[in-house]
């Protein structure tokens, strides 16, 4: 990706995506499934609160998700509710309670 204000990595060995900033790490977990990921837990330290970090992760990881052709089970209440919010990610979901 070009012109965004946040990297994303794919820190595999703890299998989260993450944003580093100013010495502090946003993440989300995950758990790859046959045919898709579960993103399980999203987490912004206070210090980076209200920068819309959360956001952009979860955008970022949806998008990278469909593009792999992953289908995303939105275990985390965060991204479950970006999706519920952000209809064109619905098709690209499997149920989760």
């Amino acid at each position: 990706m070009t012109d965004t204000p946040y990297t994303v990595i794919d820190n595999k060995e703890l299998s989260r995506f993450e944003i580093h900033v100013g010495g502090f790490v946003a993440f989300e977990d995950y758990e790859l499934f046959d045919g898709g990921i579960a993103y399980t837990h999203t987490e912004v330290p206070k210090e980076l609160g209200g920068r819309g970090i959360a956001k952009f992760l979860i955008k970022t990881i949806l998008d990278d998700a469909q593009a792999k052709g992953l289908k995303v089970k939105p275990v985390c209440p965060m991204v479950r509710a970006f999706i519920e919010k952000n209809p064109e990610y619905q098709a690209n979901t499997v149920p989760y309670p």
